[in-house]
């Protein structure tokens, strides 16, 4: 698995770029950094870019879960950046965990995606 987290527009949006299955360790390094954020803004973006992905291990899953529940009202949008169908229901899926503004984009319009999430700031 890669992972990679980048910080945009000083801080109040997160770019997280995953390649294979997203692990617990993972979200240790992605949690505090996005809490950080969070505390410091009020509310933050992300744009979550998908390569060649395979979903979450059983540690992921649950941290991601706990991290929506207790973020619930923090993610102002969510850009999902993706290559595959399942991929894509993924932006569908997540609407209940969250008030986010969300919205899917093939990787090959990765550019239209960043755009999109820094639009009106």
């Amino acid at each position: 698995m890669s992972f990679a987290l980048n910080e945009i527009a000083a801080g109040k949006v997160i770019e997280v770029d995953v390649t294979g299955k997203l692990t617990k360790e993972a979200y240790a390094e992605f949690m505090p950094m996005t809490e950080e954020r969070i505390k410091e803004h009020g509310k933050v973006r992300i744009l979550f870019v998908m390569h060649d992905f395979h979903g979450w291990d059983m540690g992921a899953a649950w941290e991601d879960i706990k991290f929506d529940m207790k973020h619930f009202n923090d993610i102002e949008r969510l850009a999902i950046v993706g290559e595959s169908k399942w991929e894509k229901g993924m932006s569908v899926f997540c609407r209940p965990f969250t008030t986010a503004e969300i919205k899917y984009f093939d990787i090959a319009d990765v550019e239209k995606a960043r755009e999109w999430i820094e639009a009106d700031m």
